[in-house]
């Protein structure tokens, strides 16, 4: 059985990512959550499971084969899975779902800066840094060409939950979390997300967590 070491459910995007794509992928897993930064994370990352990684997550083992990056995994899941549960079966989708992908993994670092993820809570609005702004229009650009060219009747981005989807919803708990400002037409969007079972299941596992990070319990400390 495949075996993906993730961290905090609360606080960890890109483990996020990379356990949704294990349930996207149907496949059979055995899930490992470790705290984040707690004392013996030093420690931990020497260890034989994390030392591919240098210690980040998500990580997944499937057998002696070791995969972390969470869009690797998405890859190599898909793959694993018969390559029909995360890309658009259209040529000219699938594409622009795999740039899309690709921009926000390595995209946006002003958002990511400002707003870590932090599913537990909900803070009022505040001004948004100009930097941020410019992340959040792209993202909504990004969406709406998305939903206008390939949505379809479906609720995501390209009509059916799939890879997109998967590398946008740490994005959707952010906007959520910091009352961000966003257009009209991506609320329905981020309401699909939300209340996907996947989704549902992961903010459960995160509520219920007891460990409590400070640095990313005061949003924009000093601004």
């Amino acid at each position: 059985m495949m075996k993906l070491i993730i961290g905090n459910k609360a606080y960890s995007s890109w483990s996020l990512r990379g356990w949704l794509a294990m349930k996207q992928s149907g496949l059979p897993f055995e899930e490992l959550v470790v705290p984040l930064y707690d004392a013996d994370w030093d420690k931990r990352r020497e260890g034989d499971e994390f030392g591919p990684s240098s210690g980040k997550v998500p990580i997944l083992w499937d057998g002696d084969i070791v995969v972390w990056d969470s869009l690797a995994i998405v890859e190599y899941l898909n793959e694993a899975s018969g390559g029909t549960k995360f890309w658009p079966e259209d040529h000219a989708a699938r594409a622009m779902a795999r740039s899309m992908a690709a921009e926000m993994h390595s995209g946006f670092a002003a958002l990511r800066r400002e707003h870590s993820m932090n599913i537990r809570q909900i803070y009022p609005p505040k001004p948004v840094d100009p930097a941020v702004a410019v992340d959040i229009g792209r993202i909504m650009e990004l969406w709406a060409q998305a939903r206008a060219r390939f949505g379809g009747e479906g609720d995501f981005l390209f009509g059916d939950f799939g890879a997109a989807d998967i590398m946008f919803a740490p994005v959707v708990t952010r906007f959520i979390t910091y009352s961000l400002p966003v257009a009209r037409f991506a609320e329905p969007y981020m309401r699909a997300i939300i209340n996907h079972p996947f989704m549902q299941e992961w903010i459960g596992g995160a509520q219920a967590e007891d460990w409590v990070i400070e640095r990313f319990e005061q949003p924009l400390l000093g601004r």
